[in-house]
């Protein structure tokens, strides 16, 4: 029994279907967005004849490495290169390597899944073997070279310093620290790139022009709210792209991006907001369950929130919402006299601090739900603080208020009465003298059966006898206080005011 494959428009369609990442690889350095330090650099070294043996390009996921190493292996064994550098990309060579097909010149290794030391060296005597044409360069490309172990790279340290002719490696990684914990002396074998995140204005403009290209009509918000969701990766992008178009016909708005892409709705974060700038802790719990009936992922959730927290704190400090639509800066402009800078930094840093427990928790939406809370009584905190600071002026107000313009506090009442003894008892010479009290004062020693003797010399107060050694002295802490044992520890220096008064007939 035979099968025949229906023909027709439709079906064809189908099987050459391509994902747009694959279809718009860019073919050409200028055509590499947002890398052109790296891009210029390659495209130079081959238009001067100056190409490295080995390079290591570093950056995050999507932002270009694979793409560059494919186009510099282009550029290398291109039939019709041009004087600039830059491949052609439509000969035979560059669609070979372009598309990733088997060319025995360009060989393409997942250091994921060939991570050894066997493959490391299987990889070494492969390498020693020359490319198919004397104008022609063998390139080998090495993804997720962080992967290799340690033994793997010791096993290529003697073939990167001194390759073969006409041999270059390309190693791409996203995370560069860990070959350099384990093969250091690597570093310094290749020439490294560092790529950049592509931000949201080269992404929306890639994406205008690729679905101009496929003929497929969208809004700006859909675009923004696709670059956004991509976070800074290009290959990410276009996957999104590809998953709003296949969702349906028609063109693409933002509400057919939410649908595809599952995202919250910016107004449920508005809503939120109004939530906590009124206060209203009791209704989170209402926010949060319509929510989770709507199937929202509480991890896109938190980290939408978090980025609409910081368009808030943009509009707070310099009136400008950033990585937000139109509607919503509209809408976080209309609440800015509703927070303050210093609310809304201690509320991103909450929700820093949740999100490193956040993935692992079972109880995620009870996290989102005491966060809200706590958000929505900061302003308790907030209340008490100022009430300290009221307690605090108001201590400070009553002790001005007693406190005369100037002079001491206990020198007053002195003077005070010495005054009046002058106006009853005619001219009176008044000798007021400040000492300091440098005695040691201690609890009274029981065992000394009330003997509190004193070292030091003073004159004793009108009043004053001495009983067991002890004396009695009219001190800042008034009159008849008693003093401890020579013997005991020492005590702060204490002022001692005297007054004598002398009262001339």
């Amino acid at each position: 029994m035979s099968s025949v494959a229906p023909s027709g428009l439709g079906y064809s369609r189908l099987a050459m279907s391509l994902a747009l990442a694959r279809k718009y690889r860019p073919k050409s350095f200028a055509d590499v967005a947002v890398q052109s330090h790296v891009s210029n650099t390659l495209r130079g070294a081959i238009a001067r004849g100056r190409v490295a043996h080995g390079y290591l390009l570093c950056g995050p996921r999507g932002v270009g490495k694979t793409t560059l190493a494919r186009v510099l292996a282009m550029a290398l064994n291109c039939e019709n290169k041009q004087g600039d550098g830059e491949p052609c990309g439509k000969c035979i060579s560059c669609q070979r390597i372009w598309s990733g097909s088997s060319s025995l010149d360009v060989v393409e290794i997942d250091a994921a899944s060939n991570r050894g030391v066997d493959d490391a060296r299987d990889l070494r005597e492969r390498a020693m073997y020359a490319p198919s044409g004397d104008d022609r360069y063998k390139v080998y490309i090495v993804d997720e070279a962080h992967m290799l172990t340690r033994e793997a790279w010791n096993a290529l340290l003697k073939i990167l310093e001194e390759p073969p002719p006409r041999v270059i490696f390309v190693f791409a990684t996203t995370e560069p620290q860990k070959i350099a914990q384990a093969a250091a002396p690597v570093l310094s074998r290749l020439q490294r790139f560092d790529l950049k995140r592509i931000g949201l204005a080269d992404i929306t403009r890639r994406l205008s022009t690729v679905l101009a290209t496929e003929g497929v009509e969208v809004s700006e918000e859909a675009l923004a709210m696709i670059a956004r969701a991509a976070d800074g990766s290009m290959r990410d992008a276009l996957s999104l792209t590809d998953q709003v178009i296949s969702i349906g016909g028609g063109p693409v708005t933002t509400e057919r991006v939410r649908e595809a892409l599952g995202l919250v709705p910016e107004d449920e974060f508005i809503a939120i907001l109004d939530i906590i700038s009124g206060h209203r802790a009791g209704d989170v719990f209402a926010a949060v369950n319509k929510l989770a009936d709507a199937g929202v992922d509480f991890g896109v959730f938190l980290s939408g929130f978090a980025d609409m927290l910081r368009a808030q704190l943009t509009v707070v400090l310099n009136g400008k919402a950033e990585g937000v639509s139109a509607a919503a800066a509209t809408a976080l402009k209309e609440r800015r006299e509703l927070f303050a800078a210093g609310d809304l930094l201690r509320m991103i840093s909450a929700v820093n601090a949740l999100e490193p427990t956040f993935k692992k928790s079972g109880q995620q939406q009870l996290l989102i739900e005491m966060l809200l809370i706590r958000m929505a009584l900061l302003d308790r905190t907030v209340a008490l603080e100022d009430l300290l600071k009221g307690l605090g002026g108001e201590s400070m107000a009553a002790v001005e208020s007693r406190e005369p313009a100037s002079g001491s506090v206990r020198s007053q009442p002195a003077q005070a009465s010495v005054a009046q003894h002058s106006r009853s008892h005619g001219a009176t010479s008044v000798k007021t003298a400040v000492a300091v009290d440098q005695r040691r004062s201690a609890p009274r020693n029981e065992a000394r059966n009330g003997d509190y003797g004193t070292g030091f010399e003073s004159e004793p107060h009108d009043s004053g006898s001495h009983q067991g050694g002890a004396n009695r002295y009219a001190s800042a802490e008034g009159p008849g206080t008693w003093r401890g044992d020579r013997r005991a520890r020492p005590r702060a220096p204490r002022l001692i005011l005297k007054t004598t008064s002398t009262t001339h007939g």
